[in-house]
C-alpha cells in the first residue's frame, strides 16, 4: 500500500518568510505519530502542507506524494484527510446541528447550503459516524450551544464523515488533528483521548500536531520533533520521549512522569 504522505525535501514560504526548511517525511498507511514542537515551529504549516493549502517552493529536489498521488481536486483531498483544526467552529456551523455538521463532511463545507443535495447513503454513514464519536445526544444541538469538548466531538465526526463514503473501495481514512486539546477541560480532554484511542483500533490513521505532551495517545509509537521549521529528531516514543531530548527542544529543563501509557511534563 502507498504511504498516506510523503514529503521530500519540502520548503515553505508564508509571504515574505521562509517557515519550512528542507524537509522530509513519511507517514505509513495505518500509521499513529505526533509532531511535537513549541508554538511557532511551523507544526500547522507542515500540516497545511499535506492537505495543500500551503505549496512548497518548487525546487528540482522537492516531492510532495498524498496518498499515493502528487496531483489531487482539492476537495476531494479535503474530504479524504480529515482536518480538526486547533480553531473553534466558525459562524456558519455554529448555527448548524450536530447532525447536520456531521453532513457537511461530505462536502467540505461550512453549512448545508441550498445547493448541495444529501443523499440517503450520507445520511445513514453521518448516523454511523455520530454513533462512532460518541454524540448521538447532539444530533440536534446547535453547535454553537454545545461546550468546546461537545463541539470537538462533532468535528471529529464531520472530519470522518467524508472519507466514510470511501471506505468500502479499501480507501484508507486519515484523521489530522491541530492542538485537539485547546480550550478543552481536563474533564474534556480525557474523553477526546478516550475517543481517540477507540477510532485509532479502528484502523484510522492519527496524526496529532500538539505542543502537549500529556495528549500523546499510549498507541502512538513515534514521535517527530519540530523546531524553527525543521524536523530536528524523528523515532520511537520511547526514545524521543527523554527528559534530555525534550529539554532541548523547548529550551528548558523537563522531568517526566509516566502513567498508564501517557506522559506528563513539568
Amino acid at each position: 500500500m502507498e504511504a498516506l504522505v510523503e514529503l521530500e525535501h519540502v520548503n515553505v514560504a508564508r509571504g515574505s518568510s521562509v517557515v519550512l526548511h528542507d524537509l522530509s517525511l513519511r507517514i505509513e498507511a495505518g500509521e499513529h505519530l505526533v509532531i511535537l514542537g513549541p508554538n511557532g515551529c511551523g507544526k500547522s504549516t507542515l500540516l497545511k502542507t499535506m492537505t495543500c493549502e500551503c505549496y512548497p517552493i518548487a525546487r528540482p529536489e522537492m516531492r510532495v506524494k498524498i496518498m499515493g498521488r502528487e496531483r489531487w481536486d482539492l476537495t476531494e483531498l479535503k474530504r479524504r484527510m480529515g482536518v480538526v483544526s486547533a480553531e473553534l467552529p466558525g459562524m456558519q456551523t455554529l448555527t448548524t446541528s450536530g447532525y447536520d455538521a456531521v453532513l457537511t463532511g461530505f462536502f467540505s463545507s461550512s453549512t448545508l447550503w441550498p445547493n448541495l443535495t444529501v443523499t440517503a447513503e450520507m445520511r445513514e454513514k453521518a448516523d454511523e459516524v455520530l454513533a462512532m464519536v460518541g454524540a448521538e445526544a447532539l444530533r440536534e444541538k446547535p453547535v454553537g450551544q454545545m461546550s468546546a469538548g461537545q463541539q470537538r466531538r462533532v468535528m471529529i465526526g464531520r472530519a470522518l464523515a467524508g472519507a466514510s463514503l470511501d471506505t468500502k473501495d479499501g480507501a484508507v481514512q486519515m484523521l489530522l488533528l491541530d492542538e485537539p486539546s485547546n480550550a478543552l477541560d481536563l474533564g474534556a480532554q480525557h474523553d477526546l483521548r478516550e475517543l481517540l484511542r477507540g477510532l485509532a483500533a479502528r484502523g484510522i490513521a492519527i496524526l496529532l500536531i500538539t505542543h502537549h505532551i500529556a495528549d500523546i495517545l499510549p498507541e502512538m509509537k513515534r514521535v517527530v520533533m519540530m523546531r524553527d521549521g525543521r524536523i530536528i529528531a524523528d523515532g520511537k516514543k520511547s526514545e524521543m520521549l527523554a527528559e534530555a531530548q525534550l529539554s532541548e527542544l523547548f529550551g528548558r529543563e523537563i522531568s517526566l512522569t509516566e502513567r498508564d501509557g501517557y506522559w506528563n511534563a513539568w
